[in-house]
Parts: structure tokens; sequence; C-alpha cells
């Protein structure tokens, strides 16, 4: 067993982080996997017996609340509880961490959405983008699978990677899991799907709550990214966005990084929704950008770890000065 009495508190999370973030990538790329599939099919049940569309949108609010309290506590209690009783503490942090972060092969699918809209083969294209995101994608033309899967790519790395490392480097492994878990009740009850405007709300609600500083910080490294641009440009369109409690900074950013335009119209369960646009002046996104934005993604990850990296050597450094 390795011994890790020298390493401080931040050295020994930063390990753990990489060694399972390593594990994790190499798993998705040789066998892609969704643990928390079976979490996914109970929101998914529970939601169809206690969202009732004849209640009030009050009723259904209160509804959703609830829905997430027994769902959620009962499950926080038991791994903390089990907590107790593992003798190996890193391997257990190790292992909640893993199903916290969710697939690392999104890279690898959006670059096979990219060759398959450039072999105009747009069904196979639809099919490949159909499972990451909420929105319908079987009317969707080559323009459409772009703008869906340069957002999506974005976000889930935002949300299912960014996120959790940095729940995890601050409150631990169990914030983590918290954290993934309500974000599975989110994409399950998301209010832009019919009939969960209200019962979803509490719950999008947390997750943005929760997701906003590490948003601003994923934000700030992406046009670090970007210094070769017009970076004091870019930070007067942002800036507007910077204290709103959504994603739309995240997205913005990654607009002006690749000058294209993101958002705008989406079809959700046959319903057309209007969302913000971003970057309207640019042009509209290609298959070229999707790979685009599979390197500025991956310069956010490069640059975070060096930061990181960086932290830990100070930090173990300082605290052989201090001993």
């Amino acid at each position: 067993m390795p011994d890790f009495a020298t390493l401080t508190p931040l050295s020994l999370s930063v390990l753990i982080l990489l060694s399972v973030a390593l594990l994790k990538s190499v798993i998705s790329q040789l066998a892609p996997h969704e643990p928390l599939s079976f979490f996914q099919f109970y929101c998914q049940r529970l939601a169809d017996k206690v969202n009732k569309t004849s209640n009030s949108s009050g009723q259904q609010t209160i509804a959703g609340l609830v829905a997430i309290v027994i769902t959620l506590t009962p499950l926080l209690i038991i791994l903390w509880l089990f907590e107790a009783f593992v003798e190996v503490n890193w391997l257990w942090q190790g292992l909640l961490l893993y199903f916290a972060f969710g697939p690392f092969n999104i890279g690898q699918q959006s670059s096979k959405m990219a060759q398959a809209i450039t072999a105009n083969q747009k069904y196979q294209a639809r099919q490949l983008l159909d499972p990451w995101v909420l929105r319908d994608t079987d009317q969707l033309s080559n323009l459409g699978i772009c703008k869906a899967s340069i957002e999506m790519q974005l976000l889930r790395s935002l949300q299912q990677g960014f996120v959790v490392a940095c729940l995890f480097l601050s409150f631990g492994a169990l914030s983590a899991i918290a954290y993934r878990l309500l974000l599975e009740m989110h994409y399950s009850w998301n209010a832009k799907r019919q009939g969960y405007s209200a019962f979803g709300l509490r719950v999008a609600q947390l997750v943005l709550l929760i997701q906003w500083l590490p948003s601003r910080l994923f934000s700030i490294i992406l046009m670090l990214s970007a210094l070769g641009q017009n970076i004091v440009l870019h930070w007067r369109l942002l800036k507007g966005e910077f204290f709103r409690l959504n994603n739309d900074l995240a997205l913005h950013a990654l607009a002006l990084c690749l000058e294209v335009r993101l958002g705008g119209v989406a079809m959700y369960n046959k319903v057309k929704l209007r969302k913000n646009s971003f970057n309207d002046q640019a042009r509209q996104p290609e298959a070229k950008d999707i790979m685009l934005a599979i390197s500025r993604l991956r310069y956010v990850n490069i640059i975070s770890l060096t930061l990181l990296i960086l932290m830990t050597f100070a930090s173990q450094f300082l605290s052989g000065s201090l001993s």
C-alpha cells in the first residue's frame, strides 16, 4: 500500500484526481459505459409517479423539491456511514470520484460526428449526437448538428468534468457524487422538456448555484487559452453575463474563441424553444469547428492541470519548509 503520510491534503487529493481521471479516460475509450444509468432510470420512474400534470405549478414545484430530498438524503447518509468502515480511505475517495465523473470519450464521439457530417452522412451524425443531448435530433440539419455538438462538448466537459473536479478538491468525494446525482436529476427533469418546467425548477436552481463559481473559473481559463485573439474585446462582450446564474458565460466565451455563432432555436419534445444566442455577427459553425472545439477544450484541461500541479508542488514545498 502506498505511503501517503508525507503528502499534504491537497497533494493527496490531486494525486487521486489525476489517477482516477487517467483510469476513467482509458476505460471510456476502450469500453464506454455509464455507471449511473440505473439512477437515471430511477429518476425517470420517480417523476412518472409524482409529477402530475393535473396539479398546479406550485404543487409540481413542491413535488420536485420533495423528490430531491427523498432521493438524495438516504443515499448520502449511506455513503457517509459506509466511509467509516472503509480502511483504505483514498481508495474509497477514488471510487466515489470515478462515479462522479462523466464519460471521458466526448471528444472521440464528437470527432465521429464531424467525420459523418463531412461525408454527408446526416443520419449517422444524428444517431451519434442523440444520446448526448436533450433536444430533438431527428430533424437537425448539418448546421444544427454542428451547433448542438459544440454546445454539448462544452456543457458536458464543464458539468461532468471541471465542476466535479473542483468540488472534489474543495470539499471531498462525497460532495462530488452528491452534485453528480443532482445533475442527473436535472437532466431527467430538465425544465426544457414538456411537463417539467415546474417539477425540475428547484433541482435546476441548485445545480446552477453549485456550478456558478467553477463555471466562471472555466470561462476565464477558456479565455486565457485564446490569448492570441482580442481578449480585451472578448471581456467587454462577456462581462455582462459574469454574475448571471447560468452557463451563458461559458457558451459565449467558446463562441468567441471559435469565432462562430452558438445558441438560438432548438426543439425539445417537438416544441420549439428559443434560447439565448451568442456571437451573432460571426459565421455559422461547420464540421471543422467541432474539431476546433475539441482542441480548445483540451487546452482548457491542459492549462487547468498545469495550474493544479504547480499549486500542488507549492503546497508540498511550503509544507516541507514549515516542518
